[in-house]
């Protein structure tokens, strides 16, 4: 009897370092660490008419946990802010290094950093582990969106360390149900208010009895403003009548 394919990887050890590929062209490691992308924390970014935002699901319920140590929306500067799926430790080592990035662009030029010019950092760092040896790929998916001028743009990251422009995107858990229903659902004319309630339908149809609406955090950013602005809990109730 043959042994499937993946038992023939782990007995041969194609799986034991991110810098072997296996026969098929795979890097295993790099493969596994999606897999775990996939488990996190869900969260979407929406490019609207009248800003951006980024809703994301804390997914922690424990009473005995104070609620806003769980934020998961992370603010990079004063023009950007981002979110985090997979292994939170990971994705915490990827967001000071943005913030690092933004302040030291902010000393350099005075003046803010471009939203692109942050994700590709990132990205190259996450591609140089699993390029060489002595260290495990990053196990998140870093989405970030921010305001440069009056261009207002979302980028996400894989463990790759490629990444891509979007007009709304999803990582973390059931990130495939989420951008199927986002390409079905999405639209140019929406404004904040209005993709915010759009992301929380899509979360309440993918999460059905899982679903409450006080567990997420919220920040955007206004074209008109350019500052960040959060909600959490019973705020968001408020915010999208």
């Amino acid at each position: 009897m043959e042994m499937p394919i993946d038992m023939q990887h782990q007995a041969m050890g194609y799986d034991r370092t991110a810098t072997m590929f296996s026969p098929e062209g795979h890097l295993l490691q790099v493969e596994y660490a999606e897999k775990t992308v996939r488990l996190g924390v869900s969260s979407i970014g929406m490019v609207c008419s009248d800003g951006v935002f980024i809703i994301a699901d804390r997914r922690i319920t424990d009473k005995l946990i104070l609620q806003e140590s769980s934020n998961r929306v992370h603010e990079i500067d004063n023009h950007i802010i981002g979110s985090i799926a997979g292994i939170t430790s990971d994705g915490r080592i990827l967001v000071e290094r943005a913030q690092l990035l933004a302040q030291q662009h902010r000393v350099s030029y005075d003046s803010p950093i471009e939203t692109e010019l942050v994700i590709k950092d990132i990205s190259n760092i996450k591609q140089q582990f699993t390029q060489y040896g002595g260290a495990r790929p990053f196990g998140a998916s870093m989405m970030i969106v921010g305001i440069s001028g009056k261009k207002v743009e979302l980028f996400t990251s894989d463990v790759t360390g490629n990444y891509f422009s979007y007009y709304a995107n999803a990582i973390g858990e059931n990130d495939a149900k989420i951008k199927d229903k986002l390409r079905e659902k999405w639209k140019k004319e929406l404004t904040i208010k209005q993709g915010v309630k759009l992301a929380l339908d899509i979360f309440k149809e993918v999460q059905d009895k899982g679903f409450k609406q006080d567990r997420y955090d919220i920040a955007f950013i206004e074209t008109k403003d350019q500052k960040i602005k959060r909600y959490t809990g019973e705020e968001i109730k408020d915010f999208i009548k």
